[in-house]
């Protein structure tokens, strides 16, 4: 029996005579590894084939630079929270920390974890309750943090305020990193997903960003024209010229130097955005059109105001473990990342799926997706120690841009984390990015943040919309996890049981919407009595029935440099949830790119994309 493994289409940005194209003849000749499904044939490299090390580095920046938007927004979007948003040079080194570990994070898992060619980074589930945690009183930024002409950034004053605000994230996501490498390493993953359905994902991954509103609008109300402008820019490039290809002259084998059409920008919108955006801020500043008065509106459009970061920025700088001082723990921040840390798996599964179907893999086995889930929670463990005060996930947007290249080989991934390492490394890098004005990443943040909630919104599609039960689960699910954090964040006397610590608790989990949207869409789905099919969870779990896969399937998954099979091959070993075993297939599918029963093309599976 043949594997059923299909893929989403994409547009190629590369054809004619491209870089890409030009190996599609060569199928046949490939080495043994290649594997003979029915996308691999549309591959130009499938995930077992080695491209040309130009190209390997070429679409390694690719994949980094359409990684880079999530990267950056992570450690802008907690300045503020962190008492930094008027130290712009210690936000450099943040970005530059968080590439630097996001780059080791993707080479552990390529290289021992999933081993499918997944990038990984920064997540957004872990904003909402560093956010909540953050906005305790303990940790509220005093007020003289607020005012640029009150902070000395270099007083040991100052350091220690968002020193100590960051190793408390620190502790937090280490301890809960702990709880999902258990969930990996032991493989709870698959019995905890027998009962979290798409009323569960949807209104958890929604409130990711809904409730970030607030501070994206406060950004972009810094100049309404330069954030209407990089949305304008934004949209534009995604949405209306996804499909137009722009020429560019490449080298080839059989053809030398000729020209070949490259999909600019539908690969790179956010990019194109915000340098365009950058620009005119920096044509605006040098005109004089900007006010140049502190408190005027608009000043903080201008490009000057954060100038002086590029100079003081180190050309090299190497981030290392403790950097900002001994993380510290507190009950209250841990609970709250657990519940972000459980949404980031159930997420990730499903990039699993749908990245194994794009690049022609057999559905990854049980001790795959365990050692993917226990190598996530190494990774959140890392980003913890070396304090980037978030966590780290599969990256969706590097799971659909494997469909847009065609390219499914993970030594382009492998190029891709030690491309992240040396940004991580190129202090200046990071500099550059924290000199962004503030009206422009307020337009970015609106349309990132509206993308993530019409994801969440789009895992609908499995379930009966016409079923008053699931519209009444999610509907509520959403309203209670917009009002109940809105009212505690507004009365957090209320919230009073004689503990401190338990006080604590409650007002992160409380005042952290996706865990309130997410428990209430557990909870009511779970009890609520209704049908698998009126629930979804036949299109959620597609069974797969047993296929002849199983020697490519362990080529695939299985460990590197022969564990497993000439090495560490002890009968013991075989009983370990995540040690691989000939003989066993994919058995529980997660797709973020919906099939029908049809076999026909996926819905929408490119319209989501930025």
């Amino acid at each position: 029996m043949s594997s059923a493994i299909t893929t989403c289409e994409h547009p190629n940005p590369l054809r004619g005579d491209g870089v890409l194209s030009s190996h599609e003849g060569d199928q046949g000749s490939k080495k043994d590894g290649q594997l003979k499904s029915p996308s691999s044939s549309h591959l130009a490299y499938g995930i077992l084939d080695i491209p040309p090390w130009y190209l390997c580095i070429f679409l390694g920046i690719q994949h980094f630079l359409t990684a880079l938007g999530g990267l950056v927004a992570v450690p802008l979007i907690l300045a503020k929270d962190l008492c930094l948003q008027h130290d712009p040079l210690t936000q450099s080194y943040l970005i530059s920390t968080i590439f630097f570990v996001s780059g080791i994070c993707t080479l552990l898992q390529v290289l021992l974890g999933i081993r499918l060619p997944i990038l990984q980074g920064g997540t957004f589930a872990f904003l909402g309750p560093s956010l909540a945690m953050l906005s305790l009183p303990t940790w509220k930024c005093p007020a003289w943090t607020l005012n640029a002409s009150q902070v000395n950034t270099s007083s040991p004053e100052f350091i220690e305020e968002w020193q100590k605000r960051i190793r408390e994230l620190q502790g937090a996501v280490m301890v809960a990193s702990c709880v999902q490498m258990l969930v990996g390493f032991s493989g709870l993953i698959g019995f905890l997903m027998r009962f979290i359905g798409p009323l569960t994902i949807a209104p958890t991954i929604s409130l990711m960003a809904l409730p970030l509103f607030d501070s994206a609008g406060d950004d972009a109300g810094i100049h309404w024209g330069i954030a209407a402008t990089t949305i304008f820019l934004i949209v534009l490039f995604s949405q209306y010229l996804k499909n137009i290809a722009v020429p560019v002259p490449v080298y080839g084998r059989e053809k030398k130097s000729h020209a070949s059409k490259f999909y600019l920008f539908q690969i790179f919108p956010v990019l194109l955005g915000l340098c365009i955006s950058w620009l005119l801020c920096f044509v605006l500043t040098v005109s004089d059109a900007l006010p140049s008065a502190p408190t005027a509106y608009g000043y903080l459009a201008r490009t000057d105001t954060k100038g002086n970061v590029l100079s003081q920025a180190p050309w090299f700088r190497f981030p290392y473990p403790g950097q900002w001082g001994l993380p510290t723990v507190s009950l209250a921040g841990v609970f709250g990342i657990i519940a972000a840390v459980i949404s980031s798996m159930v997420e990730s599964i499903g990039d699993y799926h749908a990245c194994a179907r794009l690049v022609g893999a057999p559905p990854p086995p049980k001790h795959a997706i365990n050692r993917g889930i226990g190598i996530e929670g190494l990774g959140c463990l890392l980003a913890g120690a070396w304090g980037t005060g978030n966590g780290t996930t599969s990256y969706s947007e590097n799971v659909g841009a494997l469909g847009i290249t065609r390219v499914g080989s993970r030594m382009v991934i492998v190029a891709a984390g030690c491309v992240l390492l040396l940004m991580g490394i190129f202090g200046k890098i990071g500099a550059a990015f924290a000199t962004i004005p503030t009206p422009v990443i307020g337009g970015m943040f609106l349309v990132m943040f509206g993308v993530i909630t019409a994801v969440g919104i789009s895992n609908l599609q499995y379930v009966d919309l016409n079923s008053p039960r699931n519209l009444f689960i999610f509907g509520f699910s959403i309203f209670c996890g917009l009002a109940i954090p809105n009212w505690v964040n507004k009365n957090p006397e209320r919230l009073h049981t004689g503990i401190l610590q338990l006080d604590q608790v409650i007002q992160v989990l409380l005042t952290t919407g996706m865990f309130v949207g997410g428990f209430l869409g557990f909870l009511l789905d779970n009890t609520i009595p209704g049908s698998l099919e009126e629930r979804g969870l036949l299109a959620w779990n597609q069974v797969q029935e047993e296929s002849e896969e199983t020697t490519k399937a362990l080529e695939v998954y299985g460990l590197p440099w022969g564990i497993g099979t000439r090495f560490c091959t002890s009968f013991c070993a075989q009983y370990l949830p995540f040690w691989p075993r000939e003989g066993e297939v994919g058995v529980r599918q997660l797709s973020l790119c919906p099939w029908d029963s049809s076999g026909e093309g996926p819905w929408s599976a490119q319209d989501t994309q930025l």
